[in-house]
């Protein structure tokens, strides 16, 4: 059995950054396992601009800002497995894994840090009616195809979704000479971020249709069009308003979901909002040394936030090594009346060293109303928002002065108000 100090499970941006910080911070016997033929995760296939304003401080391609963090594992000499799938993680640390050239393995870490990412939700949970023709595909595949393959997916497409990923996808499809006849939205909002909408549809006449759905895709062999019908507020199709739009290709965006199952098969603590951990101010998961970062823990908007996350993550799971616990007591973050989620969901004031930022979501399109900040009931924050999105993350930031004045607290709650 191998053994190391620290081992990273996924070598995208959130893996290697946290292995670089940890490395900084005093680690040596660092191993990162990564399934993919290399390194930098579904940063490769993003070979859009837009990325590294924050920590960069300039405008990269996905490959060119994930390269840098490369660049900076093989400097400092950072082992890595590449092609090694881990199917199995214990509450012990003991990690299971294969690959074609040692066949299964077994390594035994100090500590764990969890940066495995997202997958795609399958478009069978949209419950479409099909002949399971040909054309129909995920958006994070029709990009693969067209950046990395150098494929097109289709002549004319129909989008379901407009998440960031979709958008994205939109205006490449676009750019290579296909035609989006449109991107379908269930929602009243658009899931993705503003400047995407701006940058990705309206520059290029891509019509959203919000409050609409897919409600049959024709083709024999290949697809050959989709049904659309308006929903009501309740998501119930409104008979009458069907319309047919002539298409070959479905690109289907319907959401992301942690890669949760090592967190399963470990016993960790999930939460059924998310889909990832139950953290607390340290990324901290509920098996003592394991960490967790990226989009594992939550889907994120930015990498940049991922990057100051993963290096968060880093610094904590070297102290772990290092002889600090991250155990003590500990106050519980609950999410109500319009807000979805919370990340971290606990703090152990001891643990914060000046601040900590609680990260949200709302659950619904919000106007002129206040995030609500509650210590046992008590009201710390009340904050006017003049629109408040789910496709937006929201922070609060908590200093260690204010959790001082609580030090019996066991609640803290977040809430949307009108007033």
């Amino acid at each position: 059995m191998e053994k190391y100090d620290l081992v990273i499970i996924g070598g995208g941006p959130a893996g290697l950054s946290a292995a670089v910080t940890a490395k900084e911070e005093g680690v040596d016997n660092i191993l990162i396992l990564e399934r993919e033929n290399q390194l930098g995760g579904t940063l490769n296939q993003c070979i859009h601009s837009g990325f590294g304003f924050s920590i960069f401080k300039e405008e990269l391609t996905g490959p060119e800002y994930v390269e840098k963090s490369i660049e900076k594992v093989k400097d400092i000499k950072i082992p890595y497995k590449l092609n090694t799938t881990v199917f199995n993680l214990t509450r012990n640390k003991i990690i299971t894994a294969v690959n074609e050239e040692e066949g299964i393995i077994e390594i035994k870490a100090k500590s764990i840090i969890l940066s495995t990412g997202c997958r795609e939700r399958p478009w069978g949970i949209m419950n479409i009616s099909s002949s399971k023709c040909a054309g129909i595909l995920t958006a994070g595949s029709a990009q693969r195809f067209i950046n990395i393959e150098g494929y097109m997916p289709g002549k004319e497409v129909v989008i379901l979704g407009s998440g960031n990923i979709a958008l994205i996808v939109a205006r490449r499809i676009t750019l290579e000479g296909g035609k989006v006849k449109a991107v379908i939205e269930p929602l009243s909002y658009y899931s993705g971020l503003k400047k995407n909408i701006v940058q990705c549809l309206y520059d290029f006449k891509i019509p959203l249709r919000l409050n609409h759905t897919i409600v049959d895709i024709k083709g024999k062999g290949r697809v050959e069009g989709v049904t659309i019908s308006k929903i009501d507020r309740n998501k119930k199709i409104i008979k009458g308003s069907e319309e047919h739009i002539p298409c070959d290709t479905v690109v289907l965006s319907v959401g992301l979901s942690p890669e949760n199952e090592l967190l399963r098969s470990a016993g960790i603590k999930i939460s059924n909002i998310t889909g990832g951990p139950l953290v607390n101010e340290s990324l901290a998961a509920s098996i003592d040394g394991i960490f967790t970062c990226g989009n594992v823990l939550y889907i994120h908007n930015l990498v940049d936030n991922i990057i100051l996350e993963s290096i968060n993550a880093g610094k904590n799971a070297a102290a772990y090594i290092q002889g600090k616990k991250f155990n003590g007591s500990k106050i519980k973050i609950l999410a109500l009346h319009g807000v979805k989620y919370t990340v971290p969901q606990y703090i152990n004031i001891e643990n914060v060293d000046k601040t900590i930022n609680i990260i949200f979501r709302v659950t619904n399109l919000f106007r002129d109303k206040f995030i609500s900040v509650y210590f046992d009931g008590v009201r710390e924050m009340h904050i006017k928002k003049k629109m408040l999105t789910p496709s937006e993350v929201e922070e609060v930031k908590f200093t260690k002065e204010l959790l001082g004045k609580y030090p019996k607290c066991r609640q803290i709650t977040i809430s949307v108000q009108k007033d």
